[in-house]
């Protein structure tokens, strides 16, 4: 777990000293291999990247929600649980702001993973999407198989979570928020506890909103 927090420290670091950058393009993160084909008779080699695996989970309103579900859109993740008593409050009133910018918009989402499904129902997550004022389905609140979601966030979003009964609240997680594009690929992530960053965030869903389809295919 430590190499994913160290990756994801360099990949914050990344961000906070990027704010004015003029770069019009974003990093994509994650593992690749260089894949070798043979196109009109000719060796042509091409970049994979990685790529947030299929899952399947229970959103705010009891629906089933799919990586499906996110074909063609641009989202961004975090984790928490709505008995937090630490970070997440303050995690969760930063991605109001980009709630606030992109609910109108049909092509953006955001991804609330619970790390405490057992607690969280669909009914608690409801109350709790209803007291921060989210309605309609742009951010869904989702809850699943703890382990499902747990490796989800170590393997694909590069976010350490845990269960620690020594803790308030018994849960430990990093307040990241994964950018994601089009290609359910990783592109940047950024401190939800920074409203800089948050910031930052904002203005790069614009770059990937408007990123070319020759890089978007890359």
């Amino acid at each position: 777990m430590r190499k994913w927090i160290f990756a994801l420290g360099i990949i914050a670091l990344y961000n906070a000293c990027k704010f004015n950058s003029t770069t019009k393009t974003l990093p994509i993160y994650g593992n690749r291999q260089a894949v070798t084909k043979i196109v009109n008779g000719q060796s042509v080699t091409d970049t994979v990247y990685q790529t947030i695996p299929p899952f399947k989970l229970i959103n705010q309103y009891g629906d089933s929600i799919s990586d499906k579900d996110l074909n063609g859109k641009i989202y961004v993740a975090d984790f928490f649980f709505t008995s937090c008593p630490s970070i997440c409050p303050g995690m969760q009133r930063n991605m109001l702001k980009v709630y606030d910018a992109y609910k109108n918009t049909p092509d953006v989402k955001i991804l609330s993973y619970t790390i405490d499904p057992k607690y969280d129902s669909v009914k608690v997550l409801k109350a709790y999407a209803d007291k921060l004022g989210v309605t309609g389905n742009t951010w869904w609140f989702i809850q699943g198989k703890k382990d499902d979601t747990y490796r989800l966030a170590e393997k694909s979003y590069l976010v350490a979570v845990s269960r620690d009964t020594t803790v308030p609240g018994g849960y430990v997680h990093q307040g990241y928020f994964v950018l994601v594009d089009k290609q359910k690929r990783v592109r940047g992530s950024y401190d939800g506890t920074n409203t800089e960053q948050v910031s930052q965030l904002i203005d790069d869903i614009k770059i990937l909103k408007a990123e070319a389809p020759a890089l978007s295919g890359q």
